[in-house]
């Protein structure tokens, strides 16, 4: 497995932007398909965005399409999830995933995915 720390999340008003970093050791960070996900008080988690461990291509939930953006630094074993124009239901834990390979559908199931980091907190207020 493939240990993951996220970073950058905090306190934001609404319409501002946070940018969350993932920083990956332990295997080869380009054989891994990443996501992120994220967990509001009471709800389940949810998918959020991921990449293909290549970069080629990425998946967006329809809540997030237009505001946030995935990207991966293979050379610094790093994913970034960029996120603009934050709204006060983005307000979770949100977290970092690995797997190795994953590809289609399964991007999106939280259950794919065999690497988790310990999350980060971001709020948005109204």
């Amino acid at each position: 497995q493939v240990q993951l720390v996220e970073s950058g999340g905090g306190l934001v008003q609404a319409g501002g932007s946070l940018r969350l970093s993932c920083a990956a050791s332990g295997r080869t960070f380009s054989d891994y398909s990443m996501g992120w996900f994220r967990q509001a008080p009471g709800k389940e988690r949810e998918f959020v965005v991921a990449i293909t461990w290549s970069g080629l291509r990425t998946v967006y939930s329809d809540p997030v399409k237009g505001r946030f953006a995935i990207s991966r630094d293979n050379a610094k074993n790093t994913v970034y999830l960029q996120m603009n124009s934050l709204k006060a239901e983005d307000t979770a834990v949100y977290y970092c995933a690995a797997q190795h390979s994953l590809y289609g559908d399964s991007l999106r199931d939280p259950k794919k995915f065999g690497s988790w980091g310990q999350g980060t907190q971001v709020t948005v207020s109204s």
